[in-house]
């Protein structure tokens, strides 16, 4: 039996193993992630962090979803990578993604994302027997955006799960992030999560691109308040010209839970 030492990390309801990667040798990271964040019999996440040495940032972080696979870019993993490895993210933090920027001061933690991209609204899609309009993106992964009515009682894993997987996203798939206009310069939001493949309580990444399709649709302007599933409120900044976006900023709350060790 092997010991793996790792910190629990929450970002605004989304949670996560973290780990380093000399722990890690050789274990195959993928199915590793799969049953160590299974919420039974592992020590429950939407995700596992492998932060280790970068020879172009000051650390890099791969991501592995709940179901082994392996991430491009994850914001509010960053953002818990950025509080965990604080005293190196001065030249930022690698990812599959790009560079990513990051700063922390207390217990808030911002991050810089790439630059949106492939951005497309409207498009029509089956859904059942309707034909629904919805927004695309990747602002790092890719997710669809759509404006709905009573958000609290929509059924998001159901629609969520159809969507996720439909041919018009194909072969990659994609997040898929429901939204409804509170005001002005803020949104209420979930999410069903490719490779979680379920609702979680937060995506960092999905709250930028609801927040970009927002500012393209009507927003005020930067910031946009984003309220998600788990209460706490995100803040997404960004400098807008014209339908493009870029110095897109995500910040929100971050924290240790615990420290633990898990037996394989």
């Amino acid at each position: 039996m092997k010991k793996i030492n790792f910190t629990k990390m929450v970002a605004s309801g989304n949670d996560f193993v973290v780990a380093v990667e000399p722990e890690l040798r050789g274990f195959k990271l993928g199915p590793l992630a799969k049953t160590i964040c299974d919420r039974r019999f592992g020590a429950g996440a939407d995700g596992l962090l492998v932060l280790g040495k970068s020879k172009r940032a000051g650390v890099r972080m791969r991501i592995f979803n709940a179901d082994g696979s392996e991430a491009e870019m994850c914001g509010n993993g960053a953002r818990c990578a950025a509080l965990f490895a604080k005293s190196k993210i001065k030249s930022g933090i690698e990812t599959i993604a790009g560079i990513i920027e990051a700063r922390v001061k207390n217990d808030y933690a911002r991050i810089k994302l790439t630059d949106p991209k492939s951005i497309k609204l409207d498009i029509p899609i089956k859904v059942g027997a309707r034909i629904m309009k919805v927004n695309f993106l990747n602002t790092g992964v890719p997710h669809v955006v759509i404006f709905v009515q009573g958000l609290d009682k929509l059924n998001v894993g159901l629609i969520g799960r159809y969507i996720r997987r439909h041919r018009q996203f194909a072969p990659a798939g994609t997040n898929v992030n429901f939204i409804e206009v509170l005001g002005p310069n803020s949104i209420a939001i979930r999410t069903y999560e490719r490779g979680v493949e379920d609702e979680t309580l937060a995506c960092g990444t999905g709250s930028a691109a609801s927040a970009i399709v927002f500012a393209l649709k009507g927003a005020k302007g930067s910031p946009i308040k984003l309220k998600t599933k788990g209460g706490d409120v995100l803040k997404v900044y960004f400098d807008k010209c014209g339908d493009k976006f870029k110095n897109v900023w995500l910040e929100g709350k971050a924290r240790k839970v615990y420290e633990g060790e898990y037996y394989v």
